[in-house]
């Protein structure tokens, strides 16, 4: 057995194992994909992965911090 298929040049996923997906954005708070994204990953063309990667520091600021609890997510509404 080889270790070929750990060779690939394939570009790697951002995933940093911190997989929480931010409620009003939809996005994962620490890779900033999509659900979609992260699932589709396997299965993604290159260029696709490139431009997921390339939107990925637009992201951030999407996610912003939740503060105050319940009380503060009662608030908002």
């Amino acid at each position: 057995m080889t270790d070929a298929v750990w060779k690939r040049d394939e570009i790697e996923s951002p995933c940093v194992n911190v997989c929480v997906i931010h409620p009003e954005s939809r996005l994962c708070t620490g890779c900033l994909r999509s659900i979609d994204e992260i699932s589709g990953w396997s299965r993604m063309t290159p260029q696709a992965r490139q431009s997921v990667m390339a939107e990925l520091p637009t992201r951030q600021a999407l996610i912003g911090k939740r503060r105050g609890g319940r009380k503060g997510r009662l608030s908002r509404s």
